[in-house]
C-alpha cells in the first residue's frame, strides 16, 4: 500500500464519519492574524498549540526558514491577500532555532538534484539566464537576523498598510517557547 492510498482510504473514512465537523470555520481568521513560519515538521502542531491557536484563528503560511525571499514573490503576495482581502490585522514572522535553512549547502543540493536526474548542463543555462543558485537557495547563519530581515521586507513593502504591526519571533522547536525579536506594535506606532 502506498502513502497516497493510505491517505485516501483514511480521508474517505474521515469524511464519511463527518470528523471534519469539529474543524468547521470560515476563510477569515478569527484572531485576525497571518503567520509566516517554517515548514519544519516539529512546528506543525506545536506552534499553534504554543500560541493558543485553534483551527480558524489564523492564516498560516509556511516556507523553508520562514523567509520572505522576494518582495514580489508568492509569500509576500499571500501576506498582502491575508491583510487586504481576508481581514488579517497583524503579521507574525516566526522562525525557529535549529532550522535546516541555517545549515543549507547549495552545492550539496545541486549535487542531489543531479543524482536524481536533473541535467547538469541546466545549471549553466540558469547561470547565464541570470539565476544565481547560491543566492536563490541560500539559507542563513543567524535565525534572529533572518527574522529581522523578513520583518523589514514586509513592514517596508510599498503595498503594505503601514498601520499593520509586523512582529518577529523565534520559536524553540522542542518546547514552543517564543522569543520576541521585533515588537510590531512599537514599529507601527512610530509610523
Amino acid at each position: 500500500m502506498t502513502i497516497l492510498s493510505e491517505i485516501l482510504d483514511f480521508n474517505r473514512e474521515f469524511v464519511n464519519e463527518k470528523q471534519y465537523e469539529q474543524y468547521e470555520t470560515t476563510k477569515f481568521p478569527d484572531k485576525r492574524i497571518v503567520i509566516l513560519t517554517c515548514m519544519d515538521t516539529r512546528l506543525t502542531e506545536l506552534l499553534p498549540k504554543a500560541m493558543n491557536l485553534k483551527n480558524g484563528d489564523a492564516k498560516i503560511i509556511k516556507s523553508a526558514g520562514a523567509v520572505v525571499t522576494h518582495p514580489f514573490g508568492g509569500i509576500m503576495r499571500s501576506i498582502l491577500v491575508a491583510v487586504y482581502e481576508l481581514g488579517a490585522d497583524e503579521v507574525y514572522i516566526i522562525g525557529h532555532h535549529d532550522c535546516g535553512m541555517s545549515s543549507i549547502d547549495t552545492d550539496s543540493i545541486v549535487s542531489k538534484m543531479v543524482n536524481r536526474g536533473v541535467d547538469e548542463s541546466l545549471f549553466s543555462t540558469l547561470k547565464y539566464s541570470g539565476i544565481n543558485m547560491k543566492e536563490w537557495l541560500r539559507g542563513f547563519s543567524d535565525v534572529t537576523e533572518s527574522v529581522k530581515r523578513s520583518v523589514d521586507v514586509v513592514r517596508n513593502h510599498p503595498l503594505m498598510d503601514k498601520s499593520v504591526p509586523v512582529h518577529g519571533l523565534v520559536a524553540h522547536p522542542d518546547t514552543g517557547l517564543l522569543d520576541m525579536i521585533v515588537d510590531g506594535y512599537e514599529a507601527a506606532a512610530k509610523q
